[in-house]
């Protein structure tokens, strides 16, 4: 049995949104396929994903300092608490699946804040002598991304940052390929949206039964 995280941020649902219609093909399909696995939905826009701000800078700083849990303050406790508490839930599961739209070239903020609170050295990766080490080796990632314009070839390609970022994160956690799906072109192409948004769709049920 696999663990897996399903991690979605867009505030809308998939009657709305194409990244969310290609990732809810992807997921059901994966649950006929492997019955047996373990799949948690983190709605980003719902969950409770602290900034890294001057509370949760604080509360490290306390706890590094040796000082117990209880002598940090209320605000502090929440953050640092709800922190650990994505990180160690990141770090045991086995595979992890992204959805989101391009949003400015890249992904919505809230994504960026996820991925910040997962980015924790000692968890899922560590400093060494030789440089920096991923820890979660032999997990498997997959980024479904929906783009209203074309970025997997030509001049636009170099100003997608969104599926990049999440590339480089996950080679920086020991997962050294990120697969993608990606509806796109759809805005630019309003007369085949449709039919770009099935190919995808057939795509990801496709992928679901190899992931």
């Amino acid at each position: 049995m696999a663990k897996v995280l399903y991690i979605t941020a867009h505030p809308h649902n998939e009657t709305q949104s194409y990244s969310m219609a290609v990732g809810k093909a992807f997921i059901d399909t994966y649950k006929e396929v492997n019955q047996n696995d373990e799949i948690t939905h983190l709605d980003l826009y719902k969950e409770n994903i602290p900034y890294i701000d001057a509370d949760v800078f604080s509360g490290w700083g306390k706890l590094q300092s040796g000082q117990a849990f209880d002598q940090l303050s209320a605000e502090e406790k929440a953050k640092v608490s709800r922190l650990g508490e994505l990180s160690d839930q990141f770090v045991s599961a086995d595979k992890y699946v992204f959805v989101t739209p391009m949003w400015n070239f890249s992904f919505p903020p809230v994504m960026k804040a996820y991925l910040d609170s997962v980015a924790v050295s000692g968890k899922t990766f560590s400093y060494t002598a030789q440089g920096p080490v991923g820890l979660l080796k032999g997990k498997k990632a997959l980024h479904i991304q929906a783009r209203g314009g074309n970025y997997s070839e030509g001049p636009a390609a170099q100003m997608e940052m969104g599926h990049r970022y999440i590339s480089v994160m996950m080679n920086f956690f020991g997962i050294p390929t990120l697969e993608g799906i990606f509806v796109e072109g759809h805005n630019a192409m309003p007369d085949k949206a449709q039919e770009i948004k099935e190919n995808a769709i057939a795509r990801a049920k496709d992928v679901a039964h190899t992931f």
